[in-house]
C-alpha cells in the first residue's frame, strides 16, 4: 500500500464522520437520507427566506419604473424555472450534488471546478448581502454598529452549520410559520388598507422617471434577478436527500421535487414584486423616503408602524429580519462550504473537511460586508448572472437536449474519477464561451446597444453550443470508461440508486454501490473518496480501450 493511501486510511474519524460532514463529495446514500419528502421540501424552501429578493425588486423598479421591472421579474421566473426542471430532477432521482451533476454533464472531473468556484462565489456575495441586511436590522433596533452587525451575522452561523442536513432540515421546519406570518402582513395590509397603493405601484416611472416600457430596460431588470439562478444549487443541496420514488409515494415526490426545485422561483418573483411594492409605497408616503426605500428592515419598520405601536413594530421588524437571514445564511454558508471542498480536494489529492471551508466561506462574506457591498448591489448581481446564466443553463441543456433528445450524453450522470474525462470540452468551452461573451457585452465592449441584452447572450450561447458542440465531439469525452468493474448493478428495480452496500479497502469502510468503483489494483473496491485522494492514481481505473 503507497504511503499516500496509508495517509488516507489514517485520516482522522471527524473528517470520516458523514454527520458532520454531511456526504460532502459524495452520492448521498439511502441509509442516510431518512427523511419525507415533505420535510426535505419544506427545508429546501426555508432557505428562500432571505430578504435580499425585497431589495432587489426595489433596486429594479426604482432603477427602470414598475412596469419594466415586473416584465424582467417575469422574464427571470420562466428562465429559473425551465433551467432549474432537469438540474432538480437529477438532483432527487439520483441523489447527487450540482457539482456532481455537472461533472457527467458536459464538464468532466476537472472541468466542474470552475462552476464550483462560480458556485461558491455565488454563496458568499449572497451571505454578505443577507448579513448586510441583518446588520442594518440590528443597528435599527438596538443601535449596533454596522461593522459589529456584520461580524455578529457571521458568528452566530457557523454552529449552525456544523451538522448539516440533520440540524438544518429542524432549523427551517421551526422557523417557517413565524417567518411567513411577519412577512405577508405588512403586504396584506397595505391592500386593504390602501388600496389606492395599487394604481400608485403601476404607475411609478422610476427614480428619473423614464420608466416607460423598454425592452432593454426589461433585460437590465431581468439580469439583476438572474443573479438567483445558482440558487437552484442550494435547492439541491437539500434536494439530494429525497427518499426513493416509488409507486405510492411518486406524487409526493414529484411535488416536492417541482415545488423545492424549480418552484423555488415562484416564491423568489413574489418577493420581488412585493419588495418593489413596498419601495413604492414609501417613496409615494413617506418623507425622505429615497434614502432607505430598498432596505427590507426599513420597509417592513415602517409598515408595523402604521399597524402596532412603535417598540413593537420595531421589535417585530428586527426579529422578521433575524430569521430571514439565518435561514438563508445557514444554506449559503452550508452549500459554499461544499463547493470549496469539492474543488480542493481534486485538485490537491486533499481532504481537509467541510468545516475548514464553511470558516473560509464565512471570513470572505464578512470581508465583503465590511466592504459594504450593498451599495454596489445592481453592479455586482448583474456581473455574476453572466457567469451563473451561463453554467446553470449549459447543464440544464445537456440534460434535456444531449440526454434525451441527441443521445450522445450517458443519461445516467456519472461522477467517479476514472470513469469520466478530466476534461469534456462540450460543457466546458460551451460555458468559457457564453460567459465570456456575455460578460463584454455586459460592460459595453460589444456596443452599447447589446449591454442591455446580455442576459439574452449568455442563455443563447449557453443553450445553443452544448449540442453543436456534443455533435462536433461526438459525444466522446463524456465518459473515459462505460464499467466500473463491479458485477452488481447501480439501480434498483425502480430505478433508483441501489442501496447494496460494499467495503471500500482504503479507508476500511461501507458505502453504497453508487459510491464504490473496482480498485486499479485489480482487487478489491474504493469509494469516491478515496479515488479523489489518492495522489498515486494507483486505484484509479485504465481508460477502456
Amino acid at each position: 500500500m503507497s504511503q499516500d493511501v496509508q495517509a488516507q486510511a489514517a485520516a482522522p474519524p471527524a473528517k470520516a464522520n458523514e454527520t458532520l460532514e454531511d456526504y460532502t463529495l459524495r452520492f448521498a446514500p439511502r441509509s442516510y437520507r431518512k427523511w419525507s419528502t415533505g420535510v426535505v421540501a419544506t427545508s429546501a424552501l426555508g432557505g428562500i427566506a432571505y430578504l435580499a429578493d425585497f431589495a432587489i425588486g426595489a433596486n429594479i423598479g426604482i432603477s427602470y419604473g414598475t412596469v419594466n421591472a415586473l416584465w424582467g421579474i417575469g422574464v427571470f421566473a420562466v428562465v429559473i424555472f425551465l433551467s432549474g426542471f432537469p438540474l432538480a430532477f437529477y438532483a432527487a432521482r439520483y441523489n447527487l450534488d450540482l457539482d456532481l451533476i455537472t461533472r457527467g454533464s458536459g464538464f468532466g472531473y476537472y472541468g466542474s471546478v470552475v462552476t464550483n468556484i462560480i458556485f461558491a462565489t455565488f454563496t458568499f456575495i449572497f451571505f454578505a448581502l443577507e448579513g448586510s441586511i441583518m446588520a442594518q436590522g440590528l443597528e435599527l433596533g438596538l443601535g449596533l454598529p454596522l461593522w459589529a452587525g456584520y461580524a455578529l451575522s457571521t458568528i452566530i452561523i457557523f454552529p449552525l452549520v456544523v451538522y448539516g442536513m440533520s440540524l438544518l432540515s429542524k432549523l427551517q421546519l421551526w422557523t417557517t410559520p413565524l417567518w411567513l406570518i411577519l412577512m405577508v402582513a405588512p403586504f396584506v395590509y397595505l391592500l386593504l388598507s390602501h388600496p389606492e397603493s395599487v394604481q400608485t405601484f403601476f404607475a411609478y416611472q422610476g427614480e428619473e422617471g423614464q420608466g416607460a416600457p423598454s425592452l432593454g430596460a426589461v433585460f437590465l431588470a431581468a439580469g439583476v434577478c438572474l443573479s438567483l439562478i445558482a440558487q437552484i444549487a442550494e435547492q439541491i443541496d437539500y434536494l439530494r436527500f429525497m427518499p426513493p420514488k416509488t409507486p405510492e409515494n411518486s406524487r409526493r415526490w414529484w411535488t416536492a421535487v417541482v415545488l423545492a426545485g424549480p418552484g423555488w422561483v415562484i416564491f423568489g418573483a413574489a418577493k420581488q414584486v412585493v419588495g418593489l411594492f413596498l419601495a413604492v409605497y414609501l417613496l409615494a408616503n413617506v418623507a425622505g423616503a429615497s434614502e432607505f426605500a430598498n432596505e427590507p428592515v426599513r420597509q417592513f419598520v415602517v409598515i408595523y408602524n402604521d399597524i402596532l405601536p412603535g417598540w413593537l413594530a420595531l421589535t417585530l421588524a428586527v426579529i422578521l429580519v433575524v430569521i430571514s437571514q439565518i435561514k438563508i445564511n445557514v444554506t449559503n454558508a452550508y452549500s459554499g462550504s461544499l463547493a470549496w471542498t469539492n474543488s480542493f480536494t481534486r485538485v490537491t489529492k486533499y481532504y481537509p473537511g467541510r468545516l475548514v471551508f464553511l470558516g473560509v466561506n464565512l471570513v470572505i462574506a464578512l470581508i465583503l460586508m465590511e466592504a459594504n457591498m450593498f451599495d454596489f448591489l445592481n453592479t455586482i448581481l448583474g456581473f455574476y448572472a453572466n457567469c451563473g446564466m451561463a453554467w446553470v443553463v449549459v447543464v440544464a441543456t445537456d440534460i434535456a437536449i444531449n440526454k434525451y433528445v441527441l443521445g450522445l450524453s450517458p443519461k445516467q450522470p456519472e461522477f467517479r474519477r476514472g470513469m469520466i474525462y478530466d476534461v469534456n470540452p462540450v460543457g466546458f468551452v460551451s460555458m468559457i464561451v457564453s460567459a465570456g461573451v456575455s460578460i463584454l457585452a455586459f460592460f459595453g465592449a460589444l456596443g452599447s446597444t447589446l449591454a442591455s441584452y446580455s442576459p439574452l447572450v449568455a442563455i443563447g450561447l449557453a443553450f445553443v453550443l452544448p449540442p453543436i458542440l456534443a455533435i462536433a465531439t461526438k459525444g466522446k469525452y463524456y465518459l473515459r470508461r462505460s464499467e466500473d468493474g463491479i458485477d452488481s448493478p447501480m439501480l434498483d428495480e425502480l430505478g433508483n440508486p441501489s442501496g447494496e452496500t460494499l467495503h471500500c479497502q482504503v479507508c476500511d469502510q461501507d458505502f453504497e454501490r453508487p459510491d464504490m468503483t473496482a480498485s486499479g489494483t485489480g482487487t478489491g473496491h474504493v469509494c469516491s473518496l478515496c479515488l479523489s485522494t489518492d495522489r498515486s492514481g494507483d486505484h484509479v481505473l485504465p481508460a477502456a480501450p
